[in-house]
């Protein structure tokens, strides 16, 4: 077992330096210290579902078979070891930035050079090996970084350290959140100050938040009233506070601020001032420090946006368990819905909670047949629909609680988790659902109207609009929106609507006319409009699958469960198109950035495992795009490669037919040769060049040769048929693709391939009926796949006899020959046969040419 661990009294270097570390080493597990400093317990009271941290109590240290050591380099810093823990057994990694001491350990690999910073170390290794971070990856390592520099102030702080940074911001860190967690020291003088301001404090309460309004009187200046203010800030533990400190004869005002809800600009431009939406400052030279404290206070409501509250938070509907639901059941629903939790529910109310971690606890004492009322936690803390995003974030951040279920009218209305609170934080670091270059809303609109066409985009407004009647939330959805961000064109419109897409069909049909054809079982409807189009309207679903490379199962659900179920992230966004929002792009998995980079990024680490079709879309999304899979994908895709064997010919079929219809068959084939697709079906991974190759010559015969001949019964370029058996035919196996001619004519055109692989009659022959005698049976393009395949020599002269065979006239017939005395049989056929060489040899040329040769032929019988 491979592990990654710190010091105890981890700090956020530490924490940094192991998460970075696990992007290297993406195999080991993280190990944590149960002794944390109180910034970092902070930060994973809010972030703990983030990580997957085993505590080093519950590690069997027998098991450990390699250690990665961040941030230090002493095994007795990082917490109690069994007494018979030999280090000397294992292999030992470090990463760290201090001195060298008596006690390090003796390592095998790693990184211990003096830098501010130990994860300015695993920075530099990750982008030497070029592994991407996101955003919020990046704001931790900020956060590392900078208390360990001391703001980039100590003097341990080097050039890497900076370097580092850069790239952090490059890469989405967020000021905000590392300013939010980090914490600075005073002089004597601005202690003195913050002690006035402290002291001297007003508390406004606006409609549910608290505003500190700090103010004091000096007659010298000091320095550093923003860092104070943030001081004042995290001591009254308010949302926001406004100093105000006459100093001298000018007036200073400074403004911080810690909710979503405020903007400080209002008032600090009012004052002349100016800043950031959370952060300004403002100086009014002799001023009134008294007037300007009555103005401010008078414009407090001007700096707030209305409260979110837990209704706009809350996933709803909400998935629920019964008392007697049992511990097996109820890991099946967690795992079929990607829930860590569940609210356990008995007559419409509220009886307790179960989390995974309950669970585990009952399967792990054999349980499982136990009810889940056994192990689910009573004691509960709740919400109402109203209550504020303070008030909640409040409770998850002191009782370290990851579900809060809603609670209206003594009913279980919804359910608001920490991901629900970091979506709106953080959502862009977190899901980029909003990131800061996305595109607004009449941004989408121009592009949606310049990709479609006048009518579609008409339409899809008065859906939005037909929705908005009904109170249904409706978007456009999947590769329609992908392509219309890649001003790309796209005319399948796919409509979800977060409600009864049923219903939704018939209201537009009652308005706009047309027709509605209905599906049931499956909740979709096409609507047919006057015009012509077809717009089919889904419900949201979620797709659950049963077992790997199963058809999944389906249920009607919410957005965000719709696009959880998706392929990959670009074809997992969204556009509004409810009236009040038309024209804004949901995107809750970084999908626009992954364009930008064109990169095809999975969802879900098992998501080639429940569904192995999503390995050849991948492979097709990069041909078709020009994209690449990102690393993580690509490790996946090989790792779940054997459940392709699983999944039914017809799927493959179909698979295989676009990709071969869409890519370039070359580089198709070899894709899937590094991929490890067709080694699955038995074929060798050194045939790779040779069956690129001959895919390469397949297309030359086609293009250089049967496109000039206009007679020959055959398309203008190869099937994709010829292309998938190509592999197949260069490892000598084309037994093993039987099992994929579902269709008679691929069936028959596999079996003559067969047959010809056999022949060895390939002589150039100087007449070209001689090649008639034993392909006469042959489709043309069973021939012109072995001329390449086999590599056929006298390429020039067979295709000489495949335009000559396809001008054969037929002059005589069966009737011919029984009026010159034959009796019908086998014997019909040979002799046509041998008039049709005698018409390529060019002895045979009409009608009357054709009864000489006949009259001559039966005098030989």
């Amino acid at each position: 077992m491979q592990i990654i661990t710190s010091h105890v009294n981890t700090d956020f270097d530490a924490l940094a330096s192991m998460i970075a570390a696990k992007k290297l080493y993406p195999d080991a597990q993280l190990i944590i210290s149960d002794k944390l400093e109180s910034r970092v317990q902070r930060f994973l009271n809010m972030y703990r579902d983030v990580f997957d941290f085993v505590p080093s109590a519950q590690v069997d240290w027998e098991q450990v078979t390699e250690m990665i050591i961040v941030d230090v380099a002493s095994l007795a810093r990082i917490g109690k070891l069994p007494d018979d823990f030999d280090a000397s057994k294992r292999k030992i990694i470090v990463y760290d930035h201090h001195q060298k001491g008596e006690n390090d350990v003796q390592y095998d690999e790693g990184i211990v050079e003096l830098t501010g910073a130990a994860v300015t170390l695993l920075i530099e290794e990750i982008r030497k090996q070029n592994i991407a971070i996101s955003s919020f990856e990046a704001s931790l390592f900020g956060l590392g970084l900078y208390t360990d520099t001391g703001k980039f102030t100590y003097a341990s702080t080097t050039v890497r350290d900076m370097k580092a940074a850069a790239y952090l911001l490059e890469q989405g860190m967020s000021l905000e959140m590392v300013g939010s967690f980090a914490e600075e020291t005073l002089t004597f003088e601005q202690q003195d100050l913050l002690d006035q301001l402290l002291t001297h404090t007003e508390i406004h309460e606006v409609d549910g938040l608290e505003i500190a309004v700090s103010t004091h009187e000096l007659d010298h200046f000091v320095n550093g009233l923003a860092l104070i203010t943030t001081k004042v800030l995290g001591v009254k533990g308010t949302d926001a506070v406004i100093a105000v400190v006459k100093m001298k004869n000018s007036v200073f005002i400074v403004g911080r601020a810690n909710s979503e809800r405020i903007t400080l600009q209002p008032i600090l431009k009012k004052l002349g001032g100016g800043g950031h939406k959370h952060a300004g400052s403002a100086t009014v030279k002799k001023g009134d420090k008294e007037a300007i404290l009555e103005d401010i206070n008078s414009s407090l409501e001007t700096i707030l946006r209305p409260a979110i509250t837990a209704k706009e938070l809350m996933t709803s509907p909400v998935k629920t368990l019964t008392p007697d639901t049992t511990i097996e059941e109820a890991g099946r629903r967690m795992y079929r819905y990607g829930h860590s939790g569940y609210p356990v529910v008995e007559n419409d109310k509220l009886v307790g909670l179960i989390t995974r971690r309950d669970l585990d606890k009952g399967n792990h004492h054999g349980l499982g047949h136990a009810p889940v009322k056994a192990y689910m936690t009573t004691k509960m803390y709740t919400i109402e629909p109203d209550t504020s995003l303070e008030e909640i974030q409040e409770l998850v951040i002191k009782h370290n609680i990851g579900r809060l279920p809603v609670i209206g009218d003594g009913e279980i209305v919804g359910i608001v988790t920490r991901s629900n609170i970091i979506q709106v934080l953080y959502s862009d670091m977190m899901t980029d659902i909003k990131t800061a270059d996305t595109p607004p809303s009449h941004e989408i609109i121009n592009k949606m109207q310049k990709q479609l066409a006048g009518e579609a985009f008409q339409l899809l407004k008065e859906i939005g609009e037909t929705a908005s009647r009904i109170n249904m939330p409706v978007y456009l959805i999947g590769g329609i929106v992908r392509d219309i961000l890649l001003d790309k064109p796209n005319f399948d419109i796919d409509i979800v609507a977060e409600g009864n897409g049923i219903e939704l069909a018939n209201s537009l049909m009652e308005t706009h006319g047309g027709d509605v054809i209905e599906h049931e079982s499956f909740g979709t409807a096409t609507w047919n409009t006057l015009s012509g189009l077809s717009i089919d309207v889904v419900s949201s679903r979620l797709e659950y699958y049963e077992q790997p490379a199963a058809l999944p199962e389906i249920e009607t659900s919410v957005l965000g469960d719709d696009l959880q179920r998706r392929d990959f992230t670009i074809n997992a966004m969204a556009i509004h198109l409810n009236a009040e929002a038309f024209g804004e792009l949901i995107d809750p998995f970084g999908g626009q950035n992954d364009l930008r980079e064109k990169k095809i990024k999975i969802l879900h680490n098992i998501s080639f495992v429940e569904d192995p079709t999503r390995i050849f879309r991948a492979v097709r999304f990069e041909q078709r795009f020009g994209f690449s899979m990102d690393e993580q994908t690509e490790k996946l895709a090989l790792e779940s490669i054997d459940k392709v064997i699983h999944l039914s010919p017809q799927r493959i079929n179909e698979e295989m037919i676009r990709l071969f219809t869409e890519g370039s068959p070359q580089e198709v084939i070899r894709r899937l040769f590094e991929l490890n697709v067709w080694q699955q079906f038995g074929v060798n991974e050194k045939q790779l060049d040779a069956s690129v190759a001959t895919a390469e010559n397949l297309e030359q015969i086609y293009n250089e040769q049967v496109r000039k001949i206009t007679n020959l019964k055959i398309a203008e370029k190869p099937s994709w048929f010829n292309y998938f058996l190509l592999p197949f035919y260069c490892n000598d196996s084309l037994y093993a693709a039987e099992k994929f001619t579902l269709r008679k004519n691929r069936k028959k055109l596999l079996e003559e391939i067969m047959e010809l692989q056999k022949h060895e009659q390939w002589n150039e022959s100087t007449q070209t009926g001689d090649y008639h005698l034993f392909l006469h049976d042959y489709s043309d393009e069973a021939i012109l796949f072995i001329l390449v395949a086999n590599q056929v020599p006298y390429q020039e002269s067979v295709m000489e006899y495949l335009y000559d065979r396809n001008k054969l006239q037929s002059y005589l017939n069966g009737g011919d020959l029984v009026k010159a005395g034959l009796k019908p049989g086998p014997t019909f056929s040979k002799i046509l046969l041998h008039l049709e060489v005698s018409q390529l040899n060019g002895d045979v040329s009409s009608k009357e040419d054709a009864d000489q040769w006949l009259e001559e032929y039966l005098c030989t019988l």
